[in-house]
């Protein structure tokens, strides 16, 4: 089970989210039909608004700034200069798995900000993402939000480093009205980038994802013999999952 990883670039060679998002969508045809390896992309992004299928109108820009409508699921968020962003294209051995492997993209992110970086986060029962609790009010700190589609994934996670949270003052971030964001250089007070971060968020990704994968060995299942892996244990809908 291959997980390949490709870093596509980070400031100052910021990537253009359309060019990302053909790039996905031609390694999701080329992993689906066992031409390629299941692949993680991990990049920097220009700035950029983009939706999910779920935004409402209300959520969108409330100056008019253009934004990127595409398939995933969630509502809508920014990506920008300061943000790490992760796409793994991964042929899931088992479609019941979509849940928990959210789940493990949240782990690795709490993870590694716990670790390396001192800050205790968490899950919020029905919101996908990585939180830091205990305020006023919930601060995302990471946004996940995924697609399967032929039992393959696209999209991912964005987790806040060193971007301005301005521009989510601009729309109604993934359309939750009573909380807020935040950054690792915010919690902090220091600058800390996504150049910085990667390596650790490569490394554990690399340990977690492989077991995920689609070995060729027989077609993916969700059949109620195969086990599942146990990441954590959310009772509500994702509302990051677009199936």
């Amino acid at each position: 089970m291959t997980l390949e990883t490709r870093r596509l670039g980070f400031a100052p060679s910021l990537v253009d989210y359309t060019n990302a998002w053909d790039l996905q969508k031609q390694l999701h045809e080329e992993v689906l039909a066992g031409q390629k390896p299941s692949t993680l992309l991990l990049l920097e992004h220009a700035d950029v608004y983009t939706a999910g299928k779920r935004t409402e109108a209300e959520d969108r820009p409330k100056d008019g700034t253009p934004v990127v409508d595409v398939d995933r699921g969630g509502k809508i968020t920014w990506h920008g200069r300061g943000q790490l962003v992760g796409y793994p294209i991964l042929h899931l051995r088992d479609r019941a798995l979509v849940k928990d492997y959210v789940c493990t993209l949240e782990a690795v992110i709490m993870k590694v900000l716990s670790e390396d970086y001192g800050i205790t986060s968490s899950r919020v029962e029905g919101r996908s993402g990585v939180w830091i609790t205990g305020g006023a009010q919930d601060k995302k700190i990471a946004a996940v939000g995924i697609r399967v589609h032929k039992s393959v994934t696209m999209h991912g996670f964005a987790l806040n480093c060193s971007n301005e949270l301005d521009p989510f003052e601009n729309i109604i971030a993934c359309g939750i009205r009573d909380a807020g964001t935040t950054s690792i250089t915010a919690e902090l007070g220091r600058t800390v980038t996504p150049a910085d971060v990667v390596d650790r968020i490569e490394a554990e990704l690399a340990a977690a994802l492989p077991s995920y994968i689609y070995s060729g060995e027989q077609p993916p299942s969700s059949s109620d013999d195969e086990p599942l892996l146990t990441a954590c244990s959310i009772s509500q809908p994702k509302e990051g999952v677009l199936k």
